[in-house]
């Protein structure tokens, strides 16, 4: 039987996945999310995008047109977030792959250039295809490859 990545992770862990509604993008990384009635920071495992909002850190190249994708793409929508092994940071942000509609939003980013990997684990379940994903982005100049 072949099963969804949120049905492979976190079986004896309690819930390994939820459905959540973006209410705000924070930046291409970081979205506020409604979850159980709750407001949520959720931080997208494995990427990090170039800074638009971090205080005392200049607007970074490419950060703009990443946050912009990520407003489009998930804004005021249902998705479906899938916890790492670790569920929150030392921020208290959630730890998430994010899915919409079928689509591995943080893989998005990284094929189109908008993200670099960033691995901590243990939340890596997905680091090795993502950073096919950067290679391929990186040699083809897509987005921040060929910009910045």
């Amino acid at each position: 039987m072949l099963l969804r990545p949120w049905e492979e992770l976190g079986r004896d862990e309690g819930p390994a996945s939820a459905l959540a509604y973006v209410s705000r993008v924070v930046d291409g990384d970081t979205v506020e999310v409604r979850l159980d009635g709750e407001e949520e920071d959720v931080r997208y495992i494995g990427v990090d995008t170039p800074e638009t909002v971090k205080p005392d850190t200049p607007v970074q190249c490419f950060g703009p047109q990443a946050s912009s994708f990520n407003h489009r793409l998930v804004e005021h929508r249902r998705v479906r977030l899938v916890f790492g092994a670790e569920r929150r940071d030392v921020y208290g942000r959630l730890l998430a792959y994010v899915y919409l509609d079928g689509r591995f939003v943080n893989a998005e980013l990284v094929r189109r250039g908008l993200a670099r990997t960033l691995t901590i684990p243990p939340n890596d379940r997905f680091a090795g295809r993502l950073k096919r994903l950067e290679i391929t982005a990186a040699r083809a100049g897509r987005g921040l490859w060929g910009a910045c």
